[in-house]
């Protein structure tokens, strides 16, 4: 729930500075030079990047929490196994053995989303979080039956 709330929250922030930024851009076009029309137009691009960027992952979040909550219900949500340190924070030969069952579950069955999820939950562990979010998308779009990202 914290989670959820800090998202919400992050976002709303994000969405303040979109409309803010935007407004500055529309006020630099209604100057009317050259000038400032050229920095108004390129003001409203960044809120637009901003905007399609918070709304794409925003729906990977969604489609990754379905997914969880999907292997929740059938009770195959990975079990977190993982040694810690004093601190709490996750050991790291702890973690690459965890990785190494994944990789393996995952390879056995490459086309079973529930194995590239709990991949995607290994790599995260292991803090290696581009490899996690490629393993997510790909859970995601095996799936719901499109074609595999790249």
């Amino acid at each position: 729930m914290r989670a959820k709330l800090s998202y919400a929250l992050t976002a709303a922030v994000l969405v303040f500075y979109f409309v803010l930024v935007g407004s500055r851009g529309v006020m630099l076009i209604q100057t009317g030079t050259v000038l400032t029309v050229t920095f108004g137009v390129a003001v409203l691009i960044l809120p637009v990047i901003g905007l399609w960027f918070l709304w794409k992952n925003t729906q990977f979040v969604r489609r990754a929490n379905a997914l969880a909550a999907e292997l929740d219900a059938e009770g195959g949500l990975p079990v977190d196994e993982l040694k810690r340190t004093p601190g709490g924070r996750i050991d790291r030969d702890s973690a690459d053995e965890v990785f190494a069952k994944r990789k393996a579950e995952t390879e056995a069955a490459p086309d079973d989303w529930r194995s590239w999820f709990r991949l995607a939950v290994a790599y995260h562990d292991a803090r290696d979080t581009p490899r996690a979010r490629k393993a997510m998308q790909r859970a995601i779009a095996l799936h719901d039956g499109r074609p595999l990202p790249a």
